[in-house]
Protein backbone atom coordinates (compact mmCIF):
# COMPACT_ATOMS: atom_id res chain seq x y z
CA UNK A 1 0.00 0.00 0.00
CA UNK A 2 0.91 3.43 -0.93
CA UNK A 3 2.45 5.15 2.28
CA UNK A 4 2.89 8.60 2.93
CA UNK A 5 4.93 10.95 5.20
CA UNK A 6 2.67 14.03 7.01
CA UNK A 7 4.61 17.41 6.22
CA UNK A 8 3.05 20.78 6.44
CA UNK A 9 2.99 21.57 2.47
CA UNK A 10 2.16 18.23 1.61
CA UNK A 11 2.40 15.02 2.33
CA UNK A 12 4.85 12.72 0.64
CA UNK A 13 3.62 9.44 -0.69
CA UNK A 14 5.44 6.18 -1.96
CA UNK A 15 6.63 6.35 -5.33
CA UNK A 16 5.67 4.09 -8.51
CA UNK A 17 5.29 3.42 -11.71
CA UNK A 18 2.38 4.17 -13.37
CA UNK A 19 2.80 2.72 -16.73
CA UNK A 20 5.60 2.07 -19.15
CA UNK A 21 8.46 4.58 -18.14
CA UNK A 22 5.99 7.39 -16.30
CA UNK A 23 6.56 7.26 -12.68
CA UNK A 24 5.33 9.36 -9.82
CA UNK A 25 7.60 10.74 -7.70
CA UNK A 26 5.45 12.67 -5.06
CA UNK A 27 3.47 14.54 -3.63
CA UNK A 28 0.07 15.12 -2.20
CA UNK A 29 -1.85 17.24 -3.68
CA UNK A 30 0.36 18.52 -6.35
CA UNK A 31 2.10 15.90 -8.12
CA UNK A 32 5.69 15.34 -9.62
CA UNK A 33 5.93 12.63 -12.05
CA UNK A 34 9.08 11.56 -13.90
CA UNK A 35 9.53 9.66 -17.40
CA UNK A 36 12.52 7.53 -18.06
CA UNK A 37 13.54 8.30 -21.83
CA UNK A 38 16.50 6.21 -22.29
CA UNK A 39 18.53 9.29 -22.43
CA UNK A 40 17.47 10.88 -19.53
CA UNK A 41 14.63 12.04 -17.67
CA UNK A 42 12.29 14.18 -17.77
CA UNK A 43 11.32 15.83 -14.67
CA UNK A 44 7.31 17.32 -14.98
CA UNK A 45 6.64 19.85 -11.55
CA UNK A 46 8.73 20.01 -9.11
CA UNK A 47 6.76 20.66 -6.19
CA UNK A 48 7.21 22.69 -3.21
CA UNK A 49 10.75 23.62 -2.27
CA UNK A 50 9.68 22.38 1.29
CA UNK A 51 8.94 18.83 0.02
CA UNK A 52 11.69 18.40 -2.74
CA UNK A 53 13.65 16.41 -0.21
CA UNK A 54 10.76 13.64 -0.29
CA UNK A 55 10.67 13.91 -4.16
CA UNK A 56 15.07 13.62 -4.68
CA UNK A 57 14.18 9.98 -2.13
CA UNK A 58 11.63 8.85 -3.94
CA UNK A 59 13.14 9.09 -7.29
CA UNK A 60 16.30 7.38 -5.54
CA UNK A 61 13.76 4.52 -4.34
CA UNK A 62 12.64 4.16 -7.41
CA UNK A 63 16.15 3.02 -8.74
CA UNK A 64 16.77 6.66 -10.62
CA UNK A 65 19.77 9.22 -10.17
CA UNK A 66 18.29 12.80 -9.61
CA UNK A 67 21.07 13.85 -11.21
CA UNK A 68 20.06 12.54 -14.29
CA UNK A 69 17.00 14.96 -15.13
CA UNK A 70 17.60 16.76 -18.62
CA UNK A 71 14.41 18.94 -18.10
CA UNK A 72 12.36 20.44 -15.52
CA UNK A 73 8.57 20.76 -17.56
CA UNK A 74 5.86 22.94 -16.13
CA UNK A 75 2.00 22.70 -16.41
CA UNK A 76 2.14 26.12 -14.84
CA UNK A 77 3.95 28.52 -12.89
CA UNK A 78 2.24 28.13 -9.57
CA UNK A 79 4.23 27.67 -6.54
CA UNK A 80 3.13 24.08 -5.54
CA UNK A 81 4.39 22.87 -9.10
CA UNK A 82 7.75 25.08 -8.99
CA UNK A 83 8.68 26.25 -5.92
CA UNK A 84 11.44 23.46 -5.76
CA UNK A 85 12.90 23.68 -9.45
CA UNK A 86 15.68 26.44 -8.68
CA UNK A 87 16.85 24.01 -6.33
CA UNK A 88 16.09 20.67 -8.04
CA UNK A 89 18.28 22.70 -11.65
CA UNK A 90 21.11 24.27 -9.43
CA UNK A 91 21.65 20.48 -8.05
CA UNK A 92 20.86 18.45 -10.94
CA UNK A 93 21.74 21.11 -14.32
CA UNK A 94 18.25 20.43 -15.59
CA UNK A 95 17.44 23.03 -18.13
CA UNK A 96 13.54 24.45 -17.14
CA UNK A 97 10.58 24.97 -19.40
CA UNK A 98 8.02 27.20 -18.41
CA UNK A 99 4.78 28.53 -20.46
CA UNK A 100 5.54 32.05 -21.80
CA UNK A 101 2.81 33.70 -20.10
CA UNK A 102 3.42 32.33 -16.41
CA UNK A 103 7.54 33.60 -16.84
CA UNK A 104 6.50 36.76 -14.48
CA UNK A 105 5.96 34.27 -12.01
CA UNK A 106 8.34 32.38 -11.73
CA UNK A 107 10.81 35.08 -12.31
CA UNK A 108 9.00 37.18 -9.72
CA UNK A 109 7.77 39.86 -12.09
CA UNK A 110 4.92 39.43 -10.59
CA UNK A 111 2.88 37.73 -7.04
CA UNK A 112 0.72 35.16 -9.30
CA UNK A 113 3.23 32.46 -8.10
CA UNK A 114 1.16 32.66 -4.94
CA UNK A 115 3.82 32.14 -2.37
CA UNK A 116 2.44 36.01 -0.90
CA UNK A 117 -1.03 34.28 -0.43
CA UNK A 118 0.55 30.92 1.27
CA UNK A 119 2.75 33.07 3.62
CA UNK A 120 5.84 30.93 1.94
CA UNK A 121 8.92 32.36 0.43
CA UNK A 122 9.71 31.33 -3.19
CA UNK A 123 12.98 30.80 -4.96
CA UNK A 124 12.36 33.00 -8.45
CA UNK A 125 14.45 31.48 -11.64
CA UNK A 126 14.79 32.51 -15.17
CA UNK A 127 13.46 29.78 -17.57
CA UNK A 128 16.38 28.05 -20.03
CA UNK A 129 13.22 27.44 -22.34
CA UNK A 130 9.77 29.89 -22.94
CA UNK A 131 7.46 27.10 -24.40
CA UNK A 132 4.82 28.64 -26.89
CA UNK A 133 1.81 26.84 -28.25
CA UNK A 134 2.62 23.66 -30.33
CA UNK A 135 5.87 23.36 -28.80
CA UNK A 136 7.78 20.33 -29.06
CA UNK A 137 10.18 18.65 -26.32
CA UNK A 138 12.05 15.40 -27.38
CA UNK A 139 14.61 13.41 -25.44
CA UNK A 140 15.84 9.67 -25.74
CA UNK A 141 12.65 7.66 -26.75
CA UNK A 142 9.80 10.47 -25.68
CA UNK A 143 8.21 13.67 -27.59
CA UNK A 144 6.30 15.73 -25.87
CA UNK A 145 3.81 17.68 -27.51
CA UNK A 146 2.67 21.00 -25.12
CA UNK A 147 -0.53 22.69 -26.05
CA UNK A 148 -1.56 26.10 -24.49
CA UNK A 149 -4.52 25.75 -22.33
CA UNK A 150 -5.15 29.19 -20.53
CA UNK A 151 -7.46 29.64 -18.26
CA UNK A 152 -6.17 28.24 -14.45
CA UNK A 153 -3.30 30.64 -15.43
CA UNK A 154 -2.25 32.64 -18.32
CA UNK A 155 0.35 30.23 -19.08
CA UNK A 156 -0.92 26.93 -18.45
CA UNK A 157 0.21 24.27 -20.93
CA UNK A 158 -1.04 20.50 -21.50
CA UNK A 159 1.20 17.75 -22.65
CA UNK A 160 0.13 14.81 -24.96
CA UNK A 161 2.87 11.75 -25.54
CA UNK A 162 2.64 8.52 -26.80
CA UNK A 163 3.96 5.93 -24.14
CA UNK A 164 4.76 2.16 -24.90
CA UNK A 165 3.14 -0.64 -22.56
CA UNK A 166 2.71 -4.18 -22.56
CA UNK A 167 -1.16 -3.39 -24.64
CA UNK A 168 0.78 -1.11 -27.14
CA UNK A 169 1.15 2.13 -27.79
CA UNK A 170 -0.90 4.48 -26.16
CA UNK A 171 -1.67 8.31 -25.67
CA UNK A 172 -0.51 10.04 -21.79
CA UNK A 173 -1.52 13.22 -21.17
CA UNK A 174 -1.86 15.55 -18.22
CA UNK A 175 -4.32 18.84 -18.14
CA UNK A 176 -1.78 21.57 -16.94
CA UNK A 177 -4.26 23.64 -14.45
CA UNK A 178 -7.68 23.11 -13.46
CA UNK A 179 -7.90 24.50 -10.29
CA UNK A 180 -11.24 27.54 -10.40
CA UNK A 181 -9.04 29.13 -7.29
CA UNK A 182 -8.15 31.55 -9.68
CA UNK A 183 -11.01 32.85 -11.40
CA UNK A 184 -13.36 33.13 -8.25
CA UNK A 185 -14.38 37.01 -8.11
CA UNK A 186 -12.20 37.82 -4.74
CA UNK A 187 -8.75 36.55 -6.35
CA UNK A 188 -9.88 38.40 -9.76
CA UNK A 189 -10.25 41.68 -7.79
CA UNK A 190 -7.52 41.06 -5.45
CA UNK A 191 -4.63 40.81 -8.78
CA UNK A 192 -6.80 43.09 -11.12
CA UNK A 193 -7.30 40.45 -13.82
CA UNK A 194 -8.98 40.55 -17.18
CA UNK A 195 -11.79 38.21 -15.31
CA UNK A 196 -14.33 37.98 -18.59
CA UNK A 197 -11.39 36.93 -21.07
CA UNK A 198 -9.15 34.51 -18.17
CA UNK A 199 -12.66 32.40 -17.64
CA UNK A 200 -13.52 32.21 -21.28
CA UNK A 201 -9.83 30.98 -21.91
CA UNK A 202 -10.65 28.37 -18.98
CA UNK A 203 -14.00 26.97 -20.86
CA UNK A 204 -12.20 26.65 -24.55
CA UNK A 205 -8.98 24.77 -22.70
CA UNK A 206 -11.49 21.94 -21.35
CA UNK A 207 -13.24 22.14 -25.18
CA UNK A 208 -10.01 21.51 -26.53
CA UNK A 209 -8.77 18.80 -24.27
CA UNK A 210 -12.28 16.86 -24.57
CA UNK A 211 -11.10 16.70 -28.08
CA UNK A 212 -8.33 14.67 -27.38
CA UNK A 213 -8.23 10.70 -27.37
CA UNK A 214 -6.24 9.62 -24.27
CA UNK A 215 -5.39 6.57 -22.36
CA UNK A 216 -3.12 7.37 -19.63
CA UNK A 217 -4.25 10.14 -17.45
CA UNK A 218 -1.43 11.85 -15.34
CA UNK A 219 -2.78 14.16 -12.86
CA UNK A 220 -1.25 17.47 -11.69
CA UNK A 221 -2.85 16.90 -8.28
CA UNK A 222 -3.32 13.83 -7.28
CA UNK A 223 -7.16 14.20 -6.89
CA UNK A 224 -7.30 14.63 -10.89
CA UNK A 225 -7.01 10.69 -11.45
CA UNK A 226 -7.05 9.16 -7.91
CA UNK A 227 -3.49 8.84 -8.30
CA UNK A 228 -3.13 7.62 -4.60
CA UNK A 229 -5.83 4.89 -5.33
CA UNK A 230 -4.73 3.85 -8.53
CA UNK A 231 -1.20 3.52 -7.22
CA UNK A 232 -2.13 1.59 -4.29
CA UNK A 233 -3.62 -0.80 -7.09
CA UNK A 234 -0.27 -0.76 -9.29
CA UNK A 235 1.78 -1.73 -5.80
CA UNK A 236 -0.55 -4.66 -5.33
CA UNK A 237 -0.45 -5.84 -8.67
CA UNK A 238 -2.68 -4.36 -11.19
CA UNK A 239 -0.09 -3.12 -13.59
CA UNK A 240 -2.48 -1.24 -16.22
CA UNK A 241 -4.38 0.49 -13.24
CA UNK A 242 -3.98 4.00 -15.07
CA UNK A 243 -5.01 2.67 -18.00
CA UNK A 244 -8.52 3.81 -18.39
CA UNK A 245 -9.58 6.17 -21.80
CA UNK A 246 -12.59 7.17 -19.34
CA UNK A 247 -10.56 8.73 -16.47
CA UNK A 248 -9.74 11.66 -19.01
CA UNK A 249 -13.19 12.55 -20.19
CA UNK A 250 -14.66 11.79 -17.02
CA UNK A 251 -12.08 14.66 -15.02
CA UNK A 252 -12.74 17.40 -17.95
CA UNK A 253 -16.78 16.87 -17.64
CA UNK A 254 -16.23 17.15 -13.34
CA UNK A 255 -14.15 20.53 -14.04
CA UNK A 256 -16.54 21.59 -17.10
CA UNK A 257 -19.48 21.32 -14.31
CA UNK A 258 -17.84 22.96 -11.56
CA UNK A 259 -17.23 25.80 -13.70
CA UNK A 260 -20.89 26.04 -14.85
CA UNK A 261 -21.86 25.92 -11.51
CA UNK A 262 -18.98 28.63 -10.30
CA UNK A 263 -19.99 31.41 -13.12
CA UNK A 264 -23.75 31.07 -11.93
CA UNK A 265 -22.89 31.58 -8.36
CA UNK A 266 -20.35 34.00 -8.95
CA UNK A 267 -21.14 35.84 -11.71
CA UNK A 268 -18.55 39.12 -12.94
Amino acid sequence: MAETKKHKWGNIATPFRLCGNIYFVGTVPASTHIIDTGDGIILIDSGYFETLYGVIDNIYKLGFDPHDIKYILHSHGHIDHSGATRALAELTGAKTIVGKDDCGMVTGENDLVAAKDLGMDFQTFTPDIVMEDGYILELGNTKIECVSTPGHTPGTFSFFWETQTPAGTLTSAMMGGLGLNTLRTPYIKKYNLEAENWREAYIKSIAYCKTRTVHINVGNHCSQNDTIGRGNRVLNGETDAFIDPQSWISMLNNFEEKFKQLIESDPL
